[in-house]
């Protein structure tokens, strides 16, 4: 049964080639009779795998498209040219794959032998990625998929965390779920020695190994983890808060803002909110300034005061 089942799966890895192969060439391969890799194709296709054979002398079997996708079975050079493509997406926090390049990548860094992890280590600390733009922030993808697997495995974790001035504290945690912007990546996660929910960068963040025990999650802090991040990064964390309308559609706004920046909200068709947030009211006057749409503060009172001094400012400088 080992010997079939081994087989099996050297049958699968030539038709995922995507080439057409005849009977003799696979028992050849094989080390079979035409006869027993009719009987392997058969039990393929008692699995799911839609293994098509075409009549001829021209003819021979070929893997299809399926209703699922199928276990892929890759050689070495295939495996290591997957996880360098995976931490390539997951480091540069490409938007729209980069967390499904990190869960991808903690499966496949799982299954690797140990040469084949060397491998991909030494080409990712010999790559330098050109990252657009200098907001993005490195972070290591092993960080990520550590991060990732103990989301996955509902197991605590431990690190140190670096605040945004520089000083180190040392955090355990119960990691619920990852998520990514742009240009960075957050870790949402109950701290346990604070009791609450927190919001961890996680280029900030270096695991101290071991961690556990395990934990039965918790209810999560919202229901839209992406809102309750964006807020929490764009304006609970400042001094000072604004409530913006601008003057173009919520699609439009969202090209130019991104959620670390400022939280959205549609009024129309024609207008929506900003709620964002600043260390000081000059500095949001800038930020405010900066979307290059025309505008109204709504709250607070104090910020329009602040757009006046601005206004009289570059009046004299004008004059």
């Amino acid at each position: 049964m080992l010997e079939t089942s081994a087989r099996l799966l050297r049958l699968l890895s030539l038709l995922q080639t995507h080439r057409d192969w005849s009977g003799a060439d696979l028992a050849e391969r094989l080390g079979v009779t035409p006869r027993t890799v009719r009987r392997d194709v058969d039990k393929l296709r008692e699995l799911g795998y839609p293994v098509h054979a075409s009549p001829g002398t021209g003819g021979g079997y070929q893997l299809g498209a399926g209703a699922q996708l199928p276990p892929l079975l890759l050689d070495d050079e295939e495996a290591v040219a997957v996880a360098v493509g995976l931490r390539t997406a997951a480091g540069q926090g490409v938007e729209g794959i980069g967390e499904t390049s990190v869960r991808a990548l903690a499966k496949l860094e799982q299954v690797l032998p140990n040469r084949l992890r060397r491998r991909v280590s030494a080409l990712s600390a010999y790559t330098v990625p050109m990252l657009r733009g200098s907001g993005a922030s490195a972070v290591d993808p092993g960080v990520l998929t550590e991060l990732a697997g103990a989301c996955r495995d509902s197991e605590r974790l431990r690190f140190a965390y670096r605040a945004h001035d520089g000083s180190v504290s040392r955090r355990t945690v119960e990691p619920h779920r990852l998520v990514c912007t742009e240009h960075r990546w957050y870790l949402v996660a109950w701290d346990l020695d604070r009791a609450d929910w927190r919001t961890f960068r996680a280029d900030r963040i270096t695991p101290t190994p071991p961690h556990g025990p395990r934990f039965v999650p918790r209810r999560p802090p919202a229901e839209d983890l992406a809102a309750y991040v964006s807020k929490g990064v764009s304006t609970s964390a400042y001094a000072e808060h604004a409530v913006i309308r601008l003057k173009v559609p919520v699609e439009q706004a969202a090209e130019r803002i991104s959620p670390s920046s400022g939280v959205l909200e549609r009024i129309d068709a024609d207008s929506c909110l900003l709620r964002t947030g600043a260390a000081g009211l000059d500095v949001l006057v800038i930020h405010v300034m900066l979307t290059g749409f025309d505008f109204e503060v709504v709250e607070p009172r104090e910020l329009i005061d602040a757009i006046r001094t601005a206004r009289d400012r570059l009046s004299r400088a004008l004059d």
